[in-house]
């Protein structure tokens, strides 16, 4: 695409109601988008653009005449609009880029273009999962959803969201943290950056490596219909998704449904019958059996994933316990113990934090576990925090990227 159409699809794209569908039909008749907007700049341009739409033989609806005029508009405007992509700092990559993701290109009706601030090139990873939930967690929710990313971060997953406040931040945050790339897609334009508070977020989430992405002209105000839209995305652009916590009614169970539409893989998290925030969750467990996944631990996600081994964590290849800790640095901290305690306080650094996590990836018993736990304990390198376990001392200091 010559500079021409691309700047002209940024233009047309901040035409209100200019849905995918007859902007393609739009182009398909009058060759290129420069040729609609020039057409649109014509004397009789909003009649010329209404009979370009017209079908043939009946097959679709003229477009309406309000989005006829408001092309027009937007040509007559032509040099506003492009002002604002650039005052954005925002680049147009349009379907058919080599930077287009390609996932996307598999959903039904993908974008025309996307208007992207920062690295598209974390989403062309080998794996991409999107991490989603309500915007208003409980502190649960948001430690899990932050456990969640960090430990696809050290796999070597990008991870998806939404930027929302709540868990769709909790996930950006940690990758953001963990100093690996991660990818948000915004349910309006990037001047209406929707919500406000995550202005610096998304500075940090650009300044690491990824992006802020959105398939709205940078004016487009977000709106109820607008987030729906965009949940299509954050699902089309990943392998799976995750739900962390969600309402009844919240728009992360958009994204699970879309994402199950699109044949991608779904887990949720499930929560206590008695939250609000894990209602959706258990509701979306119920009506979809053998669709929608249960997470009954990170290490659990990480091997239904695939990912296990590429986190790190022991129990990935067999049922054999390894005697010897992968981290340089780890082994001076783990001198002279056993083999029980070496494996699990290799767990515990990688972000196994309860006890059914700890024996499900070191394949150890529950005794051994709990056992283990105890010596690391007295000898300072772990404690208990309400029913989970953290590395303490010189264990917490062991950075689990050596590997």
């Amino acid at each position: 695409m010559d500079v021409a159409d691309r700047e002209a699809l940024a233009v047309l794209l901040s035409v209100d109601g200019l849905g995918p569908l007859t902007l393609g039909r739009l182009i398909e008749r009058h060759g290129s988008p420069a040729a609609i907007l020039e057409a649109a700049a014509g004397e009789s341009g909003a009649a010329a653009l209404l009979e370009s739409s017209r079908a043939v033989a009946g097959e679709w609806r003229t477009m309406p005449r309000l989005v006829a005029q408001g092309i027009a508009e937007a040509a007559g405007n032509r040099a506003s609009l492009l002002e604002a992509v650039t005052r954005s700092g925002l680049r147009v990559v349009a379907r058919g880029d080599a930077e287009y993701p390609h996932r996307l290109l598999t959903i039904e009706i993908p974008p025309p273009a996307l208007f992207v601030r920062g690295s598209l090139a974390a989403l062309a990873a080998e794996h991409v999962i999107a991490v989603v939930g309500t915007r208003r967690p409980s502190i649960l929710g948001r430690r899990i959803a932050s456990r969640i990313a960090a430990a696809l971060c050290r796999a070597g997953a990008t991870v998806v969201s939404g930027l929302a406040v709540g868990i769709d931040g909790a996930a950006h945050a940690a990758c953001v943290t963990e100093g690996v790339p991660t990818v948000a897609f915004i349910g309006g334009g990037h001047a209406r950056l929707f919500p406000r508070a995550h202005d610096r977020l998304a500075e940090a989430i650009v300044e690491g490596g990824g992006a802020v992405v959105s398939e709205y002209a940078p004016t487009v105000r977000p709106t109820k219909g607008t987030f729906p839209q965009r949940n299509r995305l954050i699902s089309g652009a990943s392998d799976a998704v995750v739900v962390v916590e969600a309402g009844a009614r919240s728009g992360a169970l958009v994204t699970a449904s879309w994402a199950l539409e699109q044949g991608r893989d779904c887990f949720i998290v499930p929560g206590s019958i008695d939250s609000p925030t894990s209602a959706g969750c258990n509701g979306f467990l119920r009506d979809w059996p053998g669709l929608a996944k249960v997470v009954s631990g990170v290490p659990q996600l990480l091997d239904d994933l695939g990912l296990l081994g590429e986190a790190g964590l022991p129990g990935a290849t067999g049922p054999e316990l390894r005697s010897t800790v992968r981290f340089p640095s780890a082994a001076a901290v783990l001198s002279g113990r056993d083999a029980a305690q070496v494996a699990v306080a290799e767990a515990l650094v990688h972000g196994a934090v309860i006890v059914d996590e700890l024996v499900a990836v070191t394949r150890l018993s529950v005794g051994a576990v709990l056992g283990a736990l105890t010596r690391l304990e007295a000898a300072g390198l772990a404690r208990p925090i309400h029913g989970r376990y953290e590395p303490m001392g010189p264990l917490a200091a062991v950075d689990p990227k050596a590997a």
